[in-house]
């Protein structure tokens, strides 16, 4: 199945979508340069509150209305599902967003949040587009999109050292973060997945590959 046979929204919606999604570039962007603590003071009200009116629709009628008379237009089908009660993208954003600051040191988070957003807008726009070779559960062409348009996140991310390994182990969660997009669905969200996935990968072969650097620092812009 094709990233085109898999839409429940027309591409010109997709394209709005991902225009609100890009403003999520506000979170590493703004958490590079504030301590965790505060960023998870700013955070964590926002995904209460969010979770509040995500569940909330699915109990209250009034809510409901409201809530798919402004939003309902860029609403995936599986986010409206009554029966599933499923969240839509824009809490998982922030419950990733959450779940990352929390588990992970900011040089992680930065450039996984930071793919997030441009990988999967690129995914998304591309695939739907010119996405007609089936990959796994997308489409090839989506998926390279992904991948290509990340790497150059990797190349303009904060590093520690600046080595070349460093970057090595971008572009190699790049592309597990990519494998993350494309197989993601109802069952776990892209927007969760792809931060979460890429962060253990950074993080796994930090430790393997650059033992000694001391990633704790990073948690303090430079």
């Amino acid at each position: 199945m094709t990233s085109t046979e898999r839409a429940t929204i027309d591409y010109k919606n997709e394209v709005l979508r991902k225009t609100i999604h890009l403003f999520s570039l506000s979170i590493p962007i703004i958490y590079y340069y504030i301590t965790k603590e505060l960023a998870l003071w700013i955070l964590v009200p926002l995904t209460v509150f969010s979770l509040f009116i995500d569940y909330g629709r699915y109990y209250h009628k009034a809510l409901a209305e409201t809530v798919n008379k402004i939003f309902g237009f860029i609403m995936r089908k599986h986010e409206t599902d009554g029966k599933k009660k499923n969240l839509n993208g824009a809490t998982y954003v922030l419950l990733s967003a959450v779940t990352v600051i929390i588990l992970f040191p900011k040089i992680f988070v930065v450039t996984a949040f930071t793919v997030l957003i441009v990988g999967d807008i690129a995914a998304a726009l591309i695939g739907r587009k010119f996405g007609k070779t089936k990959f796994l559960c997308k489409s090839l062409q989506g998926t390279l999109a992904f991948i290509f348009f990340s790497c150059f996140v990797v190349l303009l991310a904060p590093k520690i050292e600046g080595s070349l390994i460093e970057y090595i182990i971008g572009f190699v969660a790049v592309v597990v973060g990519g494998i993350a997009e494309n197989v993601s669905g109802e069952w776990a969200d892209d927007n969760f997945m792809i931060p979460i996935t890429m962060c253990i990968t950074m993080w796994a072969l930090y430790a393997l590959l650059l033992p000694q650097l001391p990633l704790i620092l990073q948690n303090v812009p430079n």
